[in-house]
């Protein structure tokens, strides 16, 4: 099968590599019918994440089951699913309690990389949830955000606590803030604030549901915020970076009492203790429990109540994922979506 392979900073090649096959019998073989560029991947594209040695890429992907292991007993070949960057069995103690990313037996799908022509996922039966037909063509794309940036903006809101009548403050505009957006509007946020500088991410974050856009950053930014807010903050932020500024920027941005949903995969981040101490603020994040929401996000998608594969606005073939990782690294493009050939 072709597959994107990672050599270098920079070095994004797409190559012959190993059919993937069944190594646990929990484990379930797909063909890949879409995959995509994450901003998670862009830290090792750019070196700051260190490598070793040639590394197969991706971690979100949606496609047909070919073949499952002797003790899968609720995915079968033949059916159109979606799966969590993290396996879990979905039935330890962890996963149980909603955290199916920090299960007991976790894996991550990305180990053996999604973006290629077919994908071992193991703990199949706890990892993947199929469709109840073959999609439309048109969703195809919002489910696949649903593998990793609807769910993960999803569970930043969950985690600052947005709800009916609160204000909500979104750091970072990448695809992942602009689906915390979304997801705000359907918890029933009043007013949600995005801080952006780029006009096609201010657009889509309002078609989103947005009410504000703050385009400073750092203290001023969060000056902005306080005078939206009465001086007090919002009740909700979610943290969709992982800097040191972007964190500070949401904890500053909260009020006393607020909630920061973190999932920004955090680089060099830092917490003042006595600033943490005194700001009241809960904090709240992590790897997020995609698997949790699957079955709920599916639903909004395929009732089309949603329509998060708004956020992919690049869609190129495998063959071209070098230009795919260039565009999301000079911020051409919000997210790159990869069609794998059939």
């Amino acid at each position: 099968m072709r597959g994107v392979v990672l050599h270098a900073p920079g070095d994004i090649r797409v190559e012959d590599r190993e059919d993937p096959r069944i190594v646990a019998p929990t484990d379930a073989i797909i063909r890949v019918t879409a995959a995509c560029v994450c901003g998670s991947d862009l830290w090792p594209y750019r070196g700051i994440q260190e490598i070793d040695g040639p590394t197969p890429m991706g971690h979100e992907y949606v496609g047909v089951v070919e073949e499952v292991g002797s003790e899968v007993r609720t995915i079968r070949p033949g059916q159109f699913v979606v799966g969590s960057f993290f396996a879990s069995d979905n039935t330890c103690e962890i996963c149980l309690a909603g955290y199916q990313s920090r299960c007991a037996h976790a894996e991550p799908v990305g180990a053996s990389g999604t973006q290629a022509g077919y994908a071992r996922i193991p703990l199949a039966d706890g990892t993947l949830v199929a469709t109840s037909a073959y999609p439309d063509e048109d969703l195809i794309p919002s489910l696949l955000a649903a593998s990793d940036v609807l769910g993960t903006g999803w569970f930043a809101a969950v985690a600052a606590e947005v709800g009916p009548g609160k204000t909500v403050a979104v750091v970072g505009d990448g695809a992942v803030g602009l689906l915390g957006v979304l997801a705000a509007k359907q918890l029933g946020a009043e007013r949600i604030i995005v801080m952006s500088r780029h006009e096609s991410r201010q657009k889509l974050a309002l078609d989103f549901g947005a009410t504000d856009v703050v385009t400073e950053r750092g203290d001023d930014g969060v000056a902005e915020i306080k005078d939206l807010t009465r001086g007090y903050g919002a009740h909700s932020t979610i943290e969709a970076v992982g800097t040191q500024e972007s964190m500070m920027q949401a904890i500053r941005s909260t009020r006393p009492g607020g909630h920061v949903g973190y999932v920004g995969v955090a680089h060099g981040v830092e917490l003042p203790g006595m600033e943490l101490f005194f700001s009241g603020v809960h904090l709240h994040g992590g790897p997020a429990p995609v698997r949790r929401f699957l079955p709920d996000l599916i639903d909004l998608i395929t009732t089309r109540t949603i329509d998060p594969g708004a956020v992919f606005d690049l869609a190129l073939p495998l063959e071209r994922a070098a230009d795919a990782y260039r565009a999301m690294d000079e911020r051409t493009a919000i997210k790159a979506l990869l069609r794998v050939a059939e």
